[in-house]
């Protein structure tokens, strides 16, 4: 007779003891968020700080040298202000090549090219042929030689002069003569038979020079440094500066909006010159950012450790992929000087030759294989350091060669 035992008696299911399952989600706690997060927030919060201390940095001046809202050292806001409140002068800048035109036509209208050779040689034809107005000067400054055969055709300019030297005028030019000694220098000039020239160097050939036709006047100075807000005060700058510059009522600068260049060297320009200033900063800040990152995720490396290899490979095997590798690239004379070193190293050991630097002497090696085989040393030489073999016949008989002579050499 069977009987049946009675089902194991099923426990409550609040006595039963917690267990975790392997498949439950791990709690998160701020703990592992901290350890998770902590070198990313670091790295956002260095950035912020970064970018805040950019912003915080003032701009620099947008203006460029010879601008007339610059007070920067190479800008001419001290002339232009001087000129507007004691002389009454109205000034303004002109970029477009038909606000250079309009100045030109312009009556009573002094036009100051500041950088002459930043205009094409088409722009400069255009604005020459334009009927200027009446009561007229333009002033050239530093211009090259477009700009001299286009409006003052006949002269040329002839040597530099440092742009520090202080001159006289000697010369009858009004505003020159009541300035009198300036900081000239720079290009200067071979005149025309009717131009006027002031402030000549030793040779005679002169800094300043006028062209006057009717009612209008062409000022050529081979320097612009004396305009600037650096270099006013000396000598008889503001005076020349102010004669030229104030003698009528209207008072246009020509401004490139792309001109970078320098009153000491006006025409250089670099790639760096055209980037705008927002996009080193930018380059900077993503600099940095790449740093932080580079910090972030670099870890430190251990010890090295030796392994044994999956495989042992055989010599030959090793030497033969080489020869196939040598063959493929049709690197003959590479493979060649490898049989060559290495029959050189095995021959001066089997000599007692020194090599411990690198491969024996040539001299010493060849002598004392020659004394050891009989042979010429012209022969060993040819045979050691001769030159790549042509074909493969060649390499195939340079290597019997090199077995030969070092069976040859380890014989008693």
């Amino acid at each position: 007779m069977t009987t049946t035992a009675p089902p194991p008696a099923t426990a409550d299911p609040a006595e039963l003891p917690a267990v975790d399952r392997p498949d439950a989600a791990p709690r998160t706690t701020l703990r592992t968020l901290w350890r998770r997060w902590r070198w990313r927030l670091v790295a956002v919060l260095a950035v912020l700080v970064v970018g805040a201390m950019v912003a915080g940095i003032p701009a620099s001046s947008s203006s460029g040298p010879l601008d007339p809202r610059s007070g920067d050292p190479s800008g001419t806001r001290a002339v232009d202000q001087i000129l507007r409140n004691t002389y009454g002068v109205t000034s303004r800048t002109a970029t477009t090549e038909s606000e250079l035109a309009a100045a030109l036509r312009a009556d009573d209208t002094t036009l100051v090219l500041t950088f002459p050779a930043e205009l094409t040689e088409q722009e400069i034809t255009r604005l020459a042929a334009i009927p200027r107005g009446a009561n007229s000067r333009l002033v050239l400054l530093d211009p090259d030689h477009s700009a001299l055969n286009a409006f003052a055709p006949g002269v040329s300019g002839a040597s530099y002069v440092p742009e520090s030297t202080v001159v006289a005028p000697a010369c009858t030019l009004p505003e020159a003569a009541n300035a009198g000694a300036a900081e000239l220098g720079g290009e200067s000039y071979h005149l025309g038979a009717h131009d006027v020239g002031c402030y000549p160097d030793a040779d005679g050939r002169h800094s300043v020079l006028s062209r006057t036709t009717g009612s209008q006047q062409v000022i050529v100075l081979g320097s612009r440094r004396m305009f600037t807000n650096e270099r006013l005060d000396h000598e008889g700058n503001a005076a020349l500066a102010f004669g030229l510059l104030g003698a009528h009522h209207q008072l246009v600068w020509q401004l490139p909006d792309h001109a970078v260049a320098t009153p000491d060297a006006p025409h250089d320009k670099t790639i760096g010159d055209l980037v705008p200033a927002g996009w080193s900063w930018g380059a900077l800040q993503l600099l940095f950012a790449a740093l932080l990152a580079v910090v972030w995720r670099a870890r430190r490396l251990g010890p090295v450790l030796s392994e044994r290899l999956p495989a042992v490979v055989r010599a030959s095997e090793t030497t033969e992929g080489r020869a196939r590798l040598y063959h493929r690239a049709n690197a003959r004379g590479h493979a060649a000087e490898t049989l060559r070193r290495a029959a050189r190293r095995r021959t001066a050991t089997a000599l007692g030759l020194p090599h411990t630097s690198g491969d024996p002497d040539p001299a010493a090696l060849t002598e004392a294989a020659a004394a050891r085989l009989g042979r010429p040393s012209a022969d060993l030489q040819q045979l050691l350091y001769g030159p790549a073999p042509s074909d493969d016949a060649a390499l195939l008989r340079l290597a019997d060669d090199l077995d030969d002579m070092e069976w040859q050499v380890r014989q008693p």
